[in-house]
């Protein structure tokens, strides 16, 4: 079938563009005439945190939807701010916010504010224009007097959070152009992968759009299809790429050697495609809601970059022809004799023992940190220092209390009990665990109550996550009073509590249908356990790189992040999903280049220095991409996308080294033939499919 199209959309060449032309057109169009908004927070249905939302919303809905982004606004002065002159500046100042554009609410004046009980630190609650982008800078401005003057302004929320995911997708490009071009030594070659995957993330990213019309769309989706689209696109188109000019200078025709890249290199790219879209679509497994938008969208790029690759790619393929090298900046001579990758994959096989204990030491060292990992959701106190949303949080802590950062709204329904909320904030104020019990308000209603408690504990700290637990569990069921604890704190400690219970299923599930797929191309059981279980060990060793950089705080003053935070509750499962399946696109793309060879007869040591030999450089290149584009992850300011790029880079690189390097051949030369082992009743029953087919000299 993929001769057939190979052949179909070389001879159709102007026909196959011009249908990729309208079908960019038309996707964008159409993403832009019907796409829907991406969501900027998900809902944990079932949960304590999520039927407090719910109660609210039942009652006060103005509340629970509050028309605008709510900002902290923080003042401090060391002369006190009841102070006559403080008050004066306070109010001259408020009174210039409050005529502030793009503010639609703001405390009037000092009277409005919550004081601290040294008086030197008051706050209250801002609501901005969401549409307005620009009054951030306005109120950074409108501050500069006050602060001249004695006093301290800082604003808290994420409105004010400097920094996000960092548009990676010309620097990947760029990044590849370099990389693909020293690879290559050919403009021409080089720009054949960069036009193939600027088509797939086109359309691509419109796809994504499209779905955010009709599932919950996380509003980072975007970046992560991007980053996803770019890097497969362009590993897809690299190793078809490499398979056609050595095809060309056999046998010297361009349809032939298109085919024959095709039906090779193309096949094992349909189903490294399929591994990563496996990989991708486990995250339904987690059975979040906003997480399905992310799962469809990332893995239609990727859909989309293999549909490229053997469609679009041919067709590039038929009008370059034989000018695929043309344009060289260096003139490579034909190499003679073996490469240094033939020599280095002898190397290993001469002492397999030695090299695969090395690997496996130096993975193991690095996996050993992971078991002390701990998810939950980081706080401004992680923010860079000199921001002002880590300055609001520190002074907000000096003036009330670390757990002031983080309150428990606990939501009590009132109408079979009119004295429930009150009795209730007696047995709550109690708790060694609660610094205070600040307000018991009612909804106009008079139907619910909201309870403000203030740990005595931040919001990332741990002992904040089991005061959680201990209220609903203990405190709340023994008063009596039905309540729910809700909050941005409580609904932190439930999404870490979820993703921790569901990530061990769904990393199970994606190993088993990885196995399983893998199985069935490579028709043996040891070559997909062994490659399942290698992946899964980079990327615990990525996992303990994170914790050791991030939770422990090691080296990691050379990339802005402070010790004692926690990890991501999201970013395990992120990290296992991408890598996962970039990972087995390399795995996927050196077995079946060894079981080509194994196929024509060769012996199990042969094919796998040929193997290797013939596709380290594409994955070394591939890889080399991908560290550069997640490496700019590091450079942003928020601490959550330093996390995930660290993360991301670190695992690709011990990939496409110690395991695909190191540990592959070695292991494979110390099974030997045992390899392609598979039980005879099972080889019966399993279809044959050849990712790659046997091609001759």
């Amino acid at each position: 079938m993929l001769k057939q199209l190979a052949k179909l959309c070389f001879r159709h060449r102007r026909v196959t563009l011009v249908l990729w032309l309208a079908v960019v057109i038309g996707v964008s169009f159409a993403a832009s005439a019907a796409g829907g908004d991406y969501a900027a927070n998900g809902r944990l249905p079932g949960t304590d945190s999520d039927r407090a939302y719910e109660l609210l919303l039942s009652e006060a809905p103005a509340d629970a939807n509050i028309a605008g982004d709510v900002v902290q606004l923080v003042i401090a002065d060391d002369v006190g701010i009841a102070s006559a002159s403080a008050t004066a500046r306070i109010d001259a100042y408020l009174q210039r916010v409050a005529a502030t554009q793009g503010v639609l609410y703001s405390p009037a004046s000092t009277s409005d504010l919550q004081l601290s009980d040294d008086g030197r630190v008051a706050t209250g609650s801002m609501t901005l224009d969401p549409e307005d982008e620009t009054v951030n800078d306005r109120l950074l401005a409108e501050r500069s007097d006050l602060m001249r003057s004695g006093s301290r302004v800082e604003y808290g929320g994420y409105r004010f959070q400097d920094g996000g995911v960092p548009t990676t997708e010309v620097f990947g490009l760029l990044a590849a152009a370099v990389i693909l071009l020293i690879s290559f030594g050919s403009l021409v070659a080089m720009g054949l992968p960069l036009l193939t995957a600027v088509f797939g993330i086109v359309v691509g990213l419109a796809g994504v759009q499209l779905w955010a019309a009709v599932v919950d769309t996380p509003d980072f989706t975007v970046q992560v299809a991007s980053m996803v689209g770019i890097g497969v696109g362009i590993d897809y188109s690299l190793f078809i790429v490499t398979r056609y000019r050595e095809a060309l200078r056999r046998s010297g025709d361009p349809l032939q050697a298109t085919v024959e890249a095709i039906d090779t290199a193309g096949r094992a790219v349909v189903f490294a495609g399929l591994t990563v879209m496996i990989s991708l679509l486990g995250m339904f497994l987690m059975r979040l809601s906003f997480l399905d938008g992310l799962a469809l969208g990332t893995s239609t790029a990727v859909l989309v970059a293999v549909l490229a690759a053997i469609t679009l790619l041919p067709a590039s393929l038929g009008f370059v022809g034989h000018r695929i090298d043309k344009l060289s900046l260096h003139r490579r001579r034909q190499r003679v004799g073996e490469s240094g990758w033939h020599r280095w994959s002898r190397f290993v096989q001469r002492h397999p023992v030695v090299c695969a204990s090395a690997g496996f030491a130096i993975l193991g060292a690095l996996v050993l940190p992971s078991f002390a990992m701990r998810l939950a959701s980081a706080d401004a106190g992680n923010d860079p220092a000199g921001t002002t949303t880590r300055a609001a949080y520190d002074t907000l802590a000096e003036g009330f209390g670390a757990g002031f950062n983080g309150p428990l709204l606990v939501v009590t329904p009132l109408v079979d009990d009119p004295t429930a909320a009150d009795r209730l904030s007696d047995v709550l104020a109690k708790d060694p665990g609660v610094l205070a019990v600040t307000a018991v308000d009612t909804v106009p209603s008079g139907n619910v109550a909201v309870i403000t408690v203030i740990p005595t504990t931040g919001p990332q700290d741990e002992r904040t996550a089991t005061l959680v637990r201990h209220l609903r569990d203990d405190v709340i069921p023994s008063s009596g009073v039905t309540a729910y604890v809700g909050g941005q704190t409580a609904g932190d400690v439930d999404f870490s509590a979820q993703m921790s219970s569901r990530l061990p299923i769904f990393i199970g599930a994606v190993l088993v249908l990885s196995f399983l797929l893998l199985m069935f191309v490579f028709r043996s059981i040891l070559v997909p356990l062994k490659a399942v279980i290698m992946n899964l060990l980079s990327l615990c060793a990525a996992y303990g790189v994170m914790v050791a950089v991030f939770q422990w705080g090691w080296l990691g003053n050379l990339i802005g992040v402070e010790a004692g935070a926690p990890i991501e509750p999201w970013a395990p499962m992120m990290l296992f999903a991408i890598v996962f399946g970039l990972s087995m696109d390399y795995e996927v793309f050196l077995l079946s280049s060894v079981k080509e060879r194994v196929d024509r007869g060769a012996k199990n040591s042969e094919a796998v220095v040929e193997g290797l030999a013939s596709t380290a450089r594409v994955i070394t290149a591939a890889a080399a991409i991908m560290v550069c584009v997640f490496g700019t992850f590091v450079l942003g300011d928020l601490r959550a996308i330093k996390l995930i790029g660290l993360g991301l880079a670190v695992a690709v690189l011990l990939d496409a080294t110690i395991v695909r390097m190191v540990l592959v051949p070695a292991t494979m030369e110390l099974l030997g033939e045992r390899n392609w082992w598979l039980p005879r009743r099972l080889a019966r029953s399993l279809p044959s499919v050849k990712v790659m087919e046997v091609t001759h000299s």
